[in-house]
């Protein structure tokens, strides 16, 4: 299964995702597929959203990341090798106590050559099921926790220019009406 990145000013990117309730062979195709095409497109995340399903499920794969973050899975600290790619089903974020925030460039799929500064926690923990329905819990830091984020970001209808102060907003303004006019002319071209 091959599947294209929608680009933003697609509808689909602003649907919160449905819960996810069947853990079946489709969805474990699903998160496969979108797994391939993150890495395809040499993202480290990617939502549901991004691949034309509005629904609770992201994928990320940190081992092409430069290791600046901690991370504890189910209590425990496997090496990246064994757990990544992460799927990652209905997750529910908090942010830690009295976490600091960090504010740093972020580029988004859905938004090719298009990055800006957003401020984010630099602390979270999630609970979350994998592509089999499991019940995991993971805190992690820094690039890891505002990867999951931005993507958990993408299943709620929320993307990144929507994070950013309006100084930066405005300063790739041009870029982005630019690309919302390209996928319109993709969408009407389409039917």
């Amino acid at each position: 299964m091959s599947l294209g990145i929608v680009r933003y000013n697609d509808p689909v990117l602003r649907k919160k995702g449905e819960k996810i309730t069947v853990f079946d062979d489709g969805l474990a195709l699903l998160a496969d597929a979108m797994i391939e095409a993150m890495h395809e497109a040499q993202g480290i995340g990617l939502a549901a959203q991004q691949v034309g399903h509005p629904i609770q499920l992201c994928v990320v794969d940190l081992r092409v990341a430069e290791v600046d973050f901690e991370w504890i899975l189910d209590g425990a600290k496997p090496p990246l090798e064994l757990f990544m790619p992460m799927v990652i089903a209905n997750p529910k974020v908090s942010a830690a106590k009295k976490a600091p925030t960090a504010t740093a460039e972020e580029g988004c799929l859905s938004f090719p050559e298009i990055r800006g500064d957003v401020s984010r926690v630099r602390e979270i923990s999630v609970k979350f099921q994998d592509q089999a329905g499991l019940r995991h819990t993971l805190d992690c830091t820094g690039l890891f926790a505002r990867c999951i984020l931005h993507e958990v970001d993408h299943l709620n209808g929320v993307l990144f220019i929507d994070r950013m102060e309006k100084e930066v907003r405005e300063a790739i303004e041009d870029a982005v009406k630019a690309l919302a006019k390209e996928t319109r002319a993709g969408r009407t071209a389409a039917t």
